[in-house]
């Protein structure tokens, strides 16, 4: 197997030169701990190759929005362009905090990080939804469905729009039109004086710090025309995972959550010494997002070009529609990640099982390969492997 660790001089300096002798001492102006965190970019493996554009943003890069109430920042195709089909919020409510009641023009789709919150919806039929989340539960929203969200008590969770081009802050928030509609227009509308609006706010609330709201049910609004049909909550964690050696995969999009029509996902375990197997995605660009450990990714797009990436906690990835990729552990954790794609359904195709499932002699003319790796080929699908190079 390739060295690919970073040389060091001068303790913990890293300097550009790979095992092979490649490279040299980088003396100049540097961010020695953007370097640190980067090491397959400032020392890429001898197998990178070809012009491929950033996949990697941190939401740590991002501007944040603060509000008495809870904070927001958001990835977007301006903070990493090649991300046209999603876009992701990583946002923060104090308990009681209350992200206002709004509307967006695509679906959202969420999971909950840490804590625990209220959602609340209407649909367009007049049926209503109100739950509690708590740690790794997901929700959906289907485009133009009003909702909030607030804080049970101290949370942060993960937003996921089905447009790159989306962002939080050009959202549809009732505060906002409440601001742009005349009063003697909203007195009409509701059918009270015009005084009961003396006091609304004069512009998007977004964010507001309110009081914890009390039980389920003690909130509990009846409906005439019921509840929503589908539900808009999954519980993600508490499904069963599909387990491999080296770790575990949950998969949630339409088939096991209904209302997710258009975005499918799925929370993958790898643990220290494994990998997420060569495989690529034949519907749709994956949107990932890191929730524990240290992660390498390789991104191979065709003609001879191929990069790498390093990734940690709180960083976002990001891979073209079709292109083959891997993920390592490298790490003395598990790495644990979130992966999404704008479909209704999740599906991948594995290196693996394509080649066990084609004539050996195919296979073995192609490559040239011994007869090692095509007796190891598995007809069946191991999302996570073990991989003794990296233990």
């Amino acid at each position: 197997m390739e060295k690919r660790s970073v040389n060091q001089v001068s303790g913990n300096v890293p300097q550009p030169i790979r095992s092979d002798g490649a490279g040299g001492i980088d003396s100049g102006p540097r961010n020695i701990m953007r370097d640190l965190q980067n090491p397959d970019m400032l020392v890429p493996p001898i197998t990178d190759a070809g012009l491929i554009p950033n996949l990697k943003f941190s939401f740590s890069d991002t501007s944040m929005k603060l509000d008495h109430g809870g904070w927001s920042r958001e990835i977007t195709v301006r903070e990493l362009p090649i991300a046209t089909t999603l876009a992701g919020v990583n946002m923060c409510l104090t308990a009681g905090g209350v992200r206002e009641l709004h509307w967006h023009k695509q679906a959202e789709w969420s999971y909950l990080l840490l804590g625990r919150a209220r959602i609340t919806s209407v649909d367009q039929k007049g049926r209503n939804f109100i739950a509690d989340i708590g740690p790794g539960d997901i929700w959906y929203f289907p485009p133009g469905i009003p909702h909030s969200i607030q804080g049970l008590e101290h949370c942060e969770f993960l937003l996921v729009f089905d447009d790159g081009n989306f962002s939080d802050l050009s959202t549809l928030s009732i505060s906002d039109w409440f601001a742009h509609t005349p009063i003697d227009v909203l007195s009409a509308n509701f059918g009270v004086p015009e005084s009961a609006f003396s006091s609304i706010p004069s512009e998007q609330v977004y964010i507001y710090q309110g009081e914890v709201p009390g039980s389920l049910e003690s909130q509990e609004v009846q409906s005439p025309f019921g509840e929503v049909p589908l539900t808009f909550k999954h519980e993600l964690s508490k499904q069963t995972p599909i387990k491999t050696p080296g770790g575990s995969v949950r998969i949630v999009d339409s088939s096991n959550f209904p209302i997710s029509k258009t975005i499918a996902a799925a929370l993958v375990e790898i643990e220290p010494g494994a990998m997420r197997e060569l495989h690529w995605h034949p519907n749709k660009d994956k949107w990932q997002y890191y929730l524990t450990g240290q992660g390498r990714m390789t991104v191979f797009t065709g003609n001879g070009a191929a990069r790498t990436f390093d990734y940690r906690a709180g960083d976002v990835g990001y891979v073209p529609f079709a292109t083959g990729h891997y993920i390592q552990n490298i790490g003395t954790e598990t790495l644990w990640f979130l992966e999404m794609f704008k479909s209704s359904r999740f599906e991948d195709v594995s290196l693996n099982q394509w080649m066990a499932l084609t004539p050996k002699e195919l296979v073995k003319s192609n490559l040239n390969v011994g007869p090692e790796l095509i007796n190891s080929l598995r007809k069946e699908k191991w999302p996570v492997v073990k991989y003794p190079g990296l233990s």
